[in-house]
């Protein structure tokens, strides 16, 4: 990137004239990312960047304006995206998409900025917009949260969205696995996860890989069995292609479904075996004939898992379209369900609708869920991940949905 030194002077100037003299580093970052930037570099010139914001932060407003306007030439005008990219494969019918919610608390500002493409390409296109809860993590739940979703979603996608709630799915998830095992496509392990682990690091089969489809079998029974296996003694595993020596860790063998005796909100103690979100995830798509995904980007390993299980299968060739989206990086709002529902216990918010919070149990107070589509819609499908602090989202989110 050439004139990095005066390309970081030039964005941290025009940062701090927007919010009084005070430059937000993750901002201006952000910008030269735009630039050229690239996130390798960051460890050399970090440093550097740092000093020159810190530079520009110590100078007065006037001073800043005065130097802005000798260098605001340097500095790149943003288009403003209007209108959608079209999207590839539609049919007539429109496309099926979804979000997929743990309820683990309400729906945050994350969710509806990822969720809003998705409904903005069910209107240009028409179709279905799933909201799938995934709720087969028994531990993780917060049972208020099945009714409050269903309520923010119908009012961020305006009555569209269809929901879908993964511990009803049970026995669907079970016949597939039915499948799988008739294929030879999976195995029970019966290692620790430290013995397993070891396996993967140093690229060899585990002992249980070589077991027969009768042997599969029977240990499946006696994991579904509550005379069984008892809670941590099997796993069932994905016989991933190029096995053991994949070149990436992750799809060393990964595991589909485990035993988990806590009790289940909606289920109880019906089931024992519980699937993980790669077998959950990847026999509702199929079930559902989903046809376009869009997800954050740290679910890439995630796809390239599902697409695995869509291979084993048969039906590859109806594998979903995918884009995959950057982070939303808030440097001072709290997005995470667990510690806003231990803060709300302990009295310091008044529930999840109290207005400092970043939830839509709150801001469909105050917005127009068509200002989370427009502050998405703008974004589009960057995969470059976005670092603002709170003051700043909620200048632009207020000013998109003034407009609207």
């Amino acid at each position: 990137m050439k004139n990095l030194n005066k390309k970081t002077r030039a964005y941290a100037l025009k940062n701090a004239l927007v919010y009084k003299g005070k430059a937000n580093q993750g901002s201006v970052i952000s910008s030269l990312f735009h630039e050229g930037l690239k996130k390798a570099d960051m460890k050399k010139y970090g440093k550097k960047i740092s000093e020159i914001i810190k530079e520009v932060n110590s100078l007065s407003l006037e001073e800043q304006k005065k130097e802005f306007e000798k260098i605001e030439n340097i500095t790149s005008k943003r288009k403003i995206r209007e209108g959608l990219p079209e999207l590839p494969n539609v049919k007539k019918s429109g496309i099926i998409t979804r979000i997929a919610p743990s309820p683990s608390g309400p729906l945050h500002v994350g969710h509806a900025l990822t969720a809003s493409l998705s409904i903005l390409y069910v209107k240009k296109y028409g179709g279905k917009f799933y909201v799938r809860i995934e709720d087969t993590n028994p531990e993780n739940i917060c049972p208020e949260a099945y009714k409050m979703i269903k309520e923010e979603a119908n009012w961020l996608s305006e009555g569209i969205s269809k929901i879908q709630i993964q511990s009803d799915h049970m026995k669907t998830y079970y016949k597939y696995v039915k499948k799988l095992l008739s294929l030879n496509a999976v195995y029970v392990c019966i290692c620790s996860a430290e013995k397993f682990k070891k396996f993967a690091e140093s690229k060899k089969e585990c002992p249980c890989r070589n077991n027969s489809k009768k042997e599969n079998l029977i240990q499946w029974k006696k994991m579904l069995d509550k005379n069984g296996f008892k809670e941590g003694e099997a796993v069932l595993r994905f016989k991933s292609s190029g096995g053991m020596k994949h070149k990436n860790p992750a799809m060393r063998d990964f595991p589909l479904a485990r035993i988990n005796l806590t009790k289940h909100p909606r289920q109880g103690n019906k089931y024992r075996v519980w699937p993980l979100m790669n077998l959950a995830v990847t026999v509702d798509d199929i079930e559902t004939g989903m046809t376009h995904i869009i997800r954050a980007k740290d679910h890439r390993d995630n796809a390239q898992r599902q697409r695995m299980i869509y291979k084993v299968l048969g039906v590859e060739k109806k594998h979903p379209w995918m884009a995959f989206l950057g982070k939303w990086k808030f440097t001072d709002l709290e997005i995470s369900c667990s510690k806003t529902k231990a803060r709300i216990e302990k009295g310091e918010f008044t529930g999840w609708d109290d207005p400092r919070l970043p939830f839509l149990a709150s801001l469909k107070k105050k917005y127009s869920p068509r200002a989370f589509w427009k502050f998405a819609e703008n974004r589009g499908f960057s995969e470059v991940d976005r670092t603002l602090d709170k003051k700043e989202f909620f200048q632009l989110l207020n000013t998109i949905n003034k407009n609207i």
